[in-house]
């Protein structure tokens, strides 16, 4: 006895109606074009950070202001820690100014003659971070910048707090 399925495949023969079917094709080029665009997105903002043109970048993201007493600028593509310093900073108030891009958040440390003095933060999508520092005694004062969610461009400056 034949079965239904070859009676139908035959009966569809004869009235001229075989096609081939172009959903599995439709189909696996899709997922092709899905993979390719969700591939190369995930590499575009390492390639963009390790590309990327720092003091042009720089010039835009955070102008220089007046009175700079430490600035720094770079990229973080390990997750290694920046270390900048400068020797003789006087006593006052500052303000450190933070800019990052990238993906995730960059972690800043203050000290003053190696004393902790303050830890600031920035959200690494372009917009600028403020904090106000206090330096009690003239010192030599570095900043340290560290990430885990490198790779990303840096920049920051402190300068007297207006």
């Amino acid at each position: 006895m034949p079965s239904r399925l070859s009676l139908f495949s035959r009966a569809r023969r004869a009235s001229g109606t075989v096609r081939r079917s172009t959903l599995p094709a439709a189909v696996s080029a899709g997922v092709l074009g899905l993979a390719a665009v969700f591939g190369l997105a995930g590499c575009s903002s390492t390639s963009s950070v390790e590309n990327a043109d720092v003091p042009k970048w720089r010039a835009t993201a955070l102008p220089e202001a007046p009175g700079v007493v430490l600035q720094d600028s770079g990229k973080i593509l390990n997750r290694d820690r920046t270390v900048q310093q400068a020797a003789t900073v006087p006593a006052g108030r500052y303000t450190l100014t933070l800019v990052c891009d990238g993906s995730g958040k960059a972690f800043f440390d203050v000290t003053l003659d190696g004393k902790a003095v303050a830890e600031a933060g920035a959200a690494c999508n372009g917009s600028r971070e403020t904090t106000r520092i206090s330096l009690p005694t003239a010192g030599r004062v570095e900043i340290s910048g560290a990430s885990v969610d490198a790779p990303l461009v840096y920049a920051y400056q402190l300068a007297p707090a207006q």
